[in-house]
Formats: structure tokens, sequence, C-alpha cells
């Protein structure tokens, strides 16, 4: 058993390492002059060039406002959508419930990608190619947070739901009050998932955007990044710890109430 543990911990360390290989390549690159990008010296000088170089050749302010927009209306229409449909599948009684809740588990099972060309299409009626909403409308109804919240719902005991419709609550106040407090890790949990998943998506973003006024990060730094763009390859890593730096910062300061939340919530 000992052996077996080691052999485990070693290969989980193992791939952590080939994990964070990248990442930490990254940060040598664009702290360093260009010429040391590819290769290793303790003693090579420290700079800042080339992210002043990267944030003067995009507009790396502008990807961050539309990046800034795009996942706060997403989460916030995450949460109240789902909200409201994981609260009537846990709690009401109506005809084709189960089958509507399938029909919502089926949703699970079909990646996003699959409905480019539907969404693209269903875009363009709407006259949405190119803005904001376009990018986010697709994504504001979650079958992954209607089943989530779902569940977390079924757990909360009915006697606080009596307890509340006899001190005279609506239903919506029933929700607000009782279950939505009780859910909280639930929702910082799924908020974290959804945050960074939306902060990185790349292929929907790049399809239904065209110009700087709309491009999130991801796609910004994909066109910064172009071999046709010339651009050196410390600068390129520069732009590229810009562009997860929010993400990062934020898990090194909260990466206990982000374990906490996933635990609660039962996301492993």
């Amino acid at each position: 058993m000992g052996a077996v543990r080691g052999l485990e911990t070693g290969a989980a360390w193992l791939l952590a390492l080939l994990w964070v290989l990248p990442l930490l390549y990254a940060f040598w690159s664009a702290f360093h002059p260009a010429e040391y990008a590819t290769r290793f010296d303790l003693l090579a000088p420290l700079t800042l060039d080339n992210f002043r170089e990267a944030w003067s050749q995009a507009p790396f302010a502008r990807y961050y406002l539309n990046t800034f927009l795009l996942v706060t209306s997403v989460l916030a229409a995450q949460f109240v959508l789902c909200t409201l449909a994981a609260y009537a599948f846990a709690r009401f009684e109506f005809v084709g419930r189960e089958l509507a809740f399938a029909l919502v588990l089926v949703q699970l099972m079909i990646m996003p990608e699959v409905l480019i060309v539907e969404n693209y299409t269903t875009m363009s009626k709407l006259g949405l190619v190119d803005t904001i909403t376009g990018i986010g409308l697709p994504y504001m109804a979650s079958a992954f947070g209607i089943f989530l919240l779902r569940q977390t719902f079924k757990t909360v005991p009915k006697e606080l739901e009596e307890a509340a419709r006899v001190e005279g609550c609506s239903m919506l106040q029933v929700l607000w009050k009782v279950y939505i407090p009780l859910a909280r890790p639930t929702y910082v949990a799924y908020g974290l998932v959804s945050v960074s998943y939306h902060w990185n998506n790349f292929l929907w973003p790049l399809v239904i955007t065209n110009s700087v006024e709309t491009r999130p990060l991801t796609v910004g730094l994909a066109i910064f990044g172009a071999p046709e763009s010339g651009v050196e390859w410390s600068i390129i890593t520069a732009g590229t710890l810009l562009a997860v730096a929010p993400l990062l910062i934020a898990f090194l300061l909260f990466q206990r109430q982000f374990v906490q939340s996933f635990m609660h919530a039962g996301i492993k």
C-alpha cells in the first residue's frame, strides 16, 4: 500500500509539474528581455517593457471591458433563470415536469460547438451579430446551473418553506429568504465555473464578433499573437499574462473559499 500511495503521489506531482510548466515559461519570458525567451539564465535582467509594449500594441483595456460586461451579464442572467427554473423543478408539481427536466439533462450532453451554426443564424435574425449580447445570449440559460440548483433546493427541508408560508411569505419571498441563502455555497461554486468558462471561451466569440468594440480577451489575444502580426514571443507571453491575470489573482486570493464552496456544492 505504501508503494502504491508513493507512486500515486509521484504521478500527481508529475502531472502538476507538466500542467504548470507552460505558465512558468510564460512568466519567465514575459519578465525578461527577448534574447532570454529561449534560454535560462539566473542572472538575466528583469524588465516590464514587454508588458508596456503589449499594452500599447493592442487595445487590452477595451478587451477587458468587453470581457467584464460579457461575464457579468451572462452570470446575472444565469443566476436569475437557473434559480427560477430549479425552484420550479424542485418544489412544484405540474404536467410534464419530468419530461421537461429530462430535456434539460439532454442539453448537458450537447456540446455548445455543435450549435454554432444555428446560434449564428438566430443571432443574425435578431440583429445581434458583433454584439456582447449576441456572445452571451446562447449561454444565459444553463442546463448545468438548473440541474445543480435543483439538486441543492431538493435538500432544503420542506418544514422551512412551510414555516415561511405560515409567516405570510409569498412563493418568491420563500425563494429569496429560504432557498437562496441556504444555497449560497452552490451559487459561489457555480459562479466560479461560469466566470472561468466564459472568460476563457474562444470559439463562439471568434465566430460572432468582427470588431474591437465587442471582442473579448481571448479573441483579441489570438489576433494579437497571430504570426502575421510579427510580435515577439516575449511580448505575446506578456499579453497572455495580462489576459489570465485576473483569474490567477482571484484564485490566489480566494483559494480557500473556492475549495470550500466546491466541497459544499458537491462539485468534485
